[in-house]
């Protein structure tokens, strides 16, 4: 039988409330709708009450006690507002504007930060302490994101994402004090640093302090261009979070209106990186067959369509290097394809064909300059990846009225996919994905239930197992890297022990909730948005005309007539690529 949860009573400012055992205030407060202001508490981290606008009293003490971090106990009667709380608040508040630079209205984050929120709330209209803004250089040398610390507020939210959540560490607090700011271990540059560019820690900043490289200038001057033959891909978590920037309900899926927009824009074709994904998939699962069938092969297979995850992997776990698939990710496939197959069939100087491609992530700025695989085409395969965030801007910048749009077709050359390469959004996507075709290249019929439920869902590991004509596969699913040890530990453990490994192939994201909650990704995500985005994903993987890759009618063309076959010569020089070691502090 279950231990039943205790339930403690208070009450917030006279309203009852009851709450479980180990919950804090701000729980309990939220649980009324009662608001308590905050600025360092995010629902993914731990509380570390460094900002001290949360503060409320408790009837029978004289001390002002910090929501965030204070455990509820029985019978506490809270007070979260009165005349004197209000004042300390707002004496905070003016105390970090004091060292915040006033630059709203130039700041990646104007409109969208937490911290010009509270300061608009609080009414904050005169700031009389003396500005103490420190002169601090911008850091831009990894070009995914951009550390500016003179925007920092100290409130940590970075370093227990950078450091917990993701353990790669490339982020602390230097100096003491007032003169406390945030930059790489050692004072180097970012880009030094054992950072992975996955832009969490973007994604969790309050402030303008860490936003990612913007690369939307580069873009439009390319549309401008009439020598330029511009294109544009779509990447499945987009769909289902762009519409956070214009007043949709989170997860509502807008291919059709995004396509629509680019063309607006001014992109001579679009296509989608779903179709990147299905050849993913023919590729990788073709890959896992052939080791999964041949005796001796080096298992469990890892996938490798991340990039943070690739470069995480070469500085912190390069032993792992012979388990990885050799598949590029779907975005770097289509853009080497945009400057072949399609330059071809268009009668198109590949040298004029400009890729811009659209992604959840901040790493895939990254991704497309990071080995001369990427360069497979003749010419840079990409040629600039913008985040979500960007495209939201460049759609408000050109006038478009997103909400009335009408819905448009891909072009679908590169842009026809299956529900299969939609799910890659989603951690535990490309896992599912491939299982599907691994079961078609074995048996040579699709499987009976395409869905695989322990893919699924946000625990930061799950196992599962699926049976194949009577052979047992065994799978792991990581997302956050974080998690990334627990599954290598148990295959080292076996590899050193010389039996059998635990699972035969192994998907990893280092987003947690997998591209959805990507570090390009709108503002303000947790676990809800995560699971709302997913679920549009499955949504369209259910409804789809095709739900397998190997179905795709323009995958089999594409094959048939350009790349002949999975794994052959030309797919090998357009589709592949090679890994590394990296040191892990570059010198």
């Amino acid at each position: 039988m279950p231990t039943q949860t205790q339930l403690i009573s208070i009450t917030v400012n006279n309203l009852p409330v009851e709450v479980e055992q180990g919950a804090t205030i701000l729980d309990a407060a939220r649980k009324v709708s009662v608001h308590i202001p905050t600025l360092c508490k995010h629902p993914d981290l731990d509380a570390t009450a460094a900002c001290g606008i949360c503060i409320v009293r408790i009837t029978g003490s004289k001390k002002m006690l910090r929501a965030c971090c204070t455990p509820v106990e029985p019978g506490m009667d809270v007070t979260t507002e009165d005349p004197e709380i209000i004042q300390v608040r707002r004496t905070v508040i003016e105390m970090i504007l004091s060292k915040h630079p006033n630059e709203c209205l130039t700041c990646g984050r104007n409109q969208n930060c937490e911290l010009q929120t509270i300061a608009a709330d609080f009414g904050m209209r005169d700031v009389t302490l003396d500005s103490i803004v420190p002169d601090l250089p911008i850091d831009s040398t990894t070009r995914a994101i951009v550390l500016d610390p003179r925007k920092c507020i100290t409130c940590g939210r970075c370093i227990q994402v950078c450091q917990q959540m993701q353990d790669v560490w490339a982020l602390s607090f230097l100096e003491r004090g007032i003169d406390t700011r945030i930059a790489p271990a050692g004072d180097i540059d970012l880009a030094d640093s054992p950072c992975v560019r996955c832009g969490q820690c973007s994604a969790h900043c309050p402030t303008g302090a860490i936003v990612e490289f913007d690369n939307t200038q580069e873009v439009w001057d390319k549309l401008l261009d009439p020598d330029a033959y511009c294109v544009a891909q779509l990447a499945p978590a987009v769909r289902v979070a762009i519409g956070e920037a214009f007043g949709f309900p989170v997860g509502t899926n807008l291919t059709g209106q995004t396509y629509a927009a680019l063309r607006r824009m001014g992109f001579n074709a679009v296509f989608d990186t779903n179709f990147g994904a299905d050849l993913t998939i023919m590729e990788e699962a073709a890959e896992f067959v052939r080791r999964f069938t041949t005796a001796g092969s080096t298992l469990p297979l890892i996938t490798t369509c991340c990039p943070s995850w690739v470069d995480f992997m070469e500085k912190f776990h390069n032993d792992m290097i012979p388990h990885f698939s050799s598949c590029k990710s779907p975005q770097a496939m289509v853009g080497a394809l945009a400057k072949t197959y399609y330059a071809e069939k268009m009668g198109l100087d590949p040298a004029k064909v400009y890729v811009v491609s659209i992604m959840p992530c901040t790493a895939k700025k990254f991704e497309i300059i990071r080995s001369k695989e990427m360069n497979s085409s003749g010419y840079q395969d990409v040629d600039v990846s913008l985040t979500t965030r960007e495209l939201a801007r460049m759609i408000k910048q050109s006038g478009i009225h997103f909400r009335g749009i009408p819905e448009e077709q891909p072009d679908h050359i590169l842009g026809a996919y299956t529900g299969a390469g939609t799910i890659f959004g989603a951690t535990g996507g490309v896992m599912e994905a491939a299982l599907r075709t691994a079961h078609y290249l074995i048996t040579g019929s699709n499987p009976t239930r395409v869905d695989v439920q322990a893919t699924r869902g946000l625990d930061g590991v799950k196992e599962g197992r699926v049976n194949v004509a009577g052979n047992e596969v065994r799978f792991a699913v990581a997302h956050g890297l974080g998690n990334v040890e627990t599954v290598l530990t148990r295959v080292r453990e076996a590899r050193e022990a010389g039996t059998e490994p635990p699972y035969h192939f192994i998907e990893v994201m280092a987003c947690p909730g997998g591209c959805v909650g990507g570090g390009g990704q709108p503002y303000g995500v947790t676990d809800h948005l995560r699971e709302k985005r997913a679920a549009g994903l499955y949504q369209e993987d259910q409804s789809g005309l095709w739900r397998c890759s190997h179905d795709n009618p323009y995958i089999q063309e594409l094959y048939r007539d350009f790349l002949g076959e999975p794994l052959g010569e030309k797919s090998e020089q357009l589709l592949h690529t090679t890994y590394t070691p990296r040191p892990t502090y570059r010198r």
